[in-house]
């Protein structure tokens, strides 16, 4: 998997790191059970701190996305039930506020809503 991340950026590399591997999963790009790459060899492709690295993939184990051991390093979790939903809502409904109090119209959030949705599926499949 190609990751991008922009060091210029606001939003800290961990986040990017951890933000891009989400929408990898989302996209069908990261199966379950796809190894990804080790924290030392992730930061040495950024040349970026490991502790970055780490922080991501602590993020990721903790909601569940990714698993690691010892013998296979950190690979893509079974998909399985979700037990973040609520804090998930939660997180929309804040991003839907933003952009509510940036004045953007109802339609204007659910067509770019519908137009990050299609972003993000599976190639060959249909929403």
């Amino acid at each position: 998997m190609d990751l991008e991340i922009d060091p210029l950026s606001p939003t800290p590399i961990y986040q990017q790191i951890r933000d891009r591997i989400v929408e990898g999963i989302a996209r069908g790009e990261l199966p379950p059970g796809q190894r990804l790459p080790s924290v030392r060899a992730l930061a040495g492709a950024f040349a970026i701190n490991p502790a970055t690295v780490s922080k991501a993939y602590d993020l990721l184990r903790a909601e569940g996305l990714v698993v690691t051991n010892a013998k296979s390093g950190t690979v893509i979790a079974p998909a399985g039930d979700w037990t973040e939903a609520a804090a998930w809502q939660s997180r929309l409904r804040t991003l839907l506020a933003e952009a509510r109090a940036h004045g953007l119209a109802e339609k204007q959030i659910l067509d770019a809503a519908a137009h990050q949705l299609d972003t993000l599926s599976p190639v060959g499949s249909e929403r």
